[in-house]
Protein backbone atom coordinates (compact mmCIF):
# COMPACT_ATOMS: atom_id res chain seq x y z
CA UNK A 1 0.00 0.00 0.00
CA UNK A 2 2.84 2.06 0.68
CA UNK A 3 3.86 1.96 -3.21
CA UNK A 4 0.30 3.75 -4.22
CA UNK A 5 1.84 6.61 -5.07
CA UNK A 6 -0.60 8.90 -7.32
CA UNK A 7 -4.09 9.42 -7.69
CA UNK A 8 -4.02 7.55 -10.48
CA UNK A 9 -2.77 4.04 -9.09
CA UNK A 10 -5.41 4.89 -5.87
CA UNK A 11 -8.38 5.49 -9.27
CA UNK A 12 -6.90 2.10 -10.81
CA UNK A 13 -7.16 -0.06 -7.26
CA UNK A 14 -10.95 1.23 -6.51
CA UNK A 15 -12.08 0.83 -9.68
CA UNK A 16 -10.28 -3.24 -9.31
CA UNK A 17 -11.94 -3.29 -6.47
CA UNK A 18 -15.76 -3.03 -8.06
CA UNK A 19 -17.84 -5.68 -9.00
CA UNK A 20 -18.47 -6.80 -11.92
CA UNK A 21 -15.22 -5.22 -13.53
CA UNK A 22 -12.88 -7.74 -15.18
CA UNK A 23 -9.53 -7.13 -13.71
CA UNK A 24 -7.37 -7.74 -16.62
CA UNK A 25 -9.07 -4.91 -18.31
CA UNK A 26 -8.44 -2.63 -15.48
CA UNK A 27 -5.05 -3.48 -15.76
CA UNK A 28 -5.07 -2.85 -19.43
CA UNK A 29 -6.93 0.22 -19.29
CA UNK A 30 -4.22 1.56 -16.73
CA UNK A 31 -1.59 0.29 -18.67
CA UNK A 32 -2.14 1.99 -21.98
CA UNK A 33 -3.29 5.27 -20.11
CA UNK A 34 0.71 5.08 -18.70
CA UNK A 35 1.77 4.18 -21.89
CA UNK A 36 -0.01 6.81 -23.99
CA UNK A 37 0.74 9.85 -21.32
CA UNK A 38 4.32 8.53 -20.92
CA UNK A 39 4.38 9.06 -25.19
CA UNK A 40 3.17 12.24 -25.23
CA UNK A 41 5.57 13.49 -22.10
CA UNK A 42 8.68 12.13 -24.34
CA UNK A 43 7.59 13.54 -27.69
CA UNK A 44 6.84 16.93 -25.89
CA UNK A 45 10.04 17.02 -23.82
CA UNK A 46 11.77 16.19 -27.01
CA UNK A 47 10.33 19.73 -29.07
CA UNK A 48 11.11 21.41 -25.93
CA UNK A 49 14.88 20.16 -25.35
CA UNK A 50 15.26 21.48 -29.10
CA UNK A 51 13.74 24.53 -28.62
CA UNK A 52 15.76 25.51 -25.08
CA UNK A 53 18.57 25.07 -23.83
CA UNK A 54 18.84 22.59 -20.92
CA UNK A 55 19.72 25.16 -18.19
CA UNK A 56 16.91 27.28 -18.79
CA UNK A 57 14.53 23.71 -18.66
CA UNK A 58 15.89 23.43 -15.42
CA UNK A 59 15.36 26.24 -13.98
CA UNK A 60 12.22 26.68 -15.45
CA UNK A 61 11.18 22.84 -13.92
CA UNK A 62 12.85 23.95 -10.91
CA UNK A 63 10.24 27.33 -10.48
CA UNK A 64 7.35 25.17 -11.15
CA UNK A 65 8.10 22.68 -8.33
CA UNK A 66 9.29 25.51 -6.07
CA UNK A 67 5.66 27.33 -6.81
CA UNK A 68 4.00 23.60 -6.64
CA UNK A 69 5.16 23.65 -3.13
CA UNK A 70 4.31 27.22 -1.78
CA UNK A 71 0.78 26.71 -3.09
CA UNK A 72 0.91 23.42 -1.04
CA UNK A 73 2.16 24.80 2.38
CA UNK A 74 -0.16 28.06 1.51
CA UNK A 75 -3.29 25.88 0.93
CA UNK A 76 -2.45 23.95 4.19
CA UNK A 77 -2.04 27.05 6.21
CA UNK A 78 -5.43 28.31 4.83
CA UNK A 79 -4.41 31.41 3.06
CA UNK A 80 -6.82 30.32 0.13
CA UNK A 81 -9.82 30.04 2.63
CA UNK A 82 -11.81 32.77 1.46
CA UNK A 83 -10.45 31.88 -2.60
CA UNK A 84 -11.13 28.23 -2.49
CA UNK A 85 -14.27 27.35 0.10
Amino acid sequence: MAELGDKTQVATFLFATQNPVHKYLVFLGAFSALVVSTLLVVLLGSKVAGLLPMKVIRILSSLGFIAIGIFILLRELNVFRSLFP
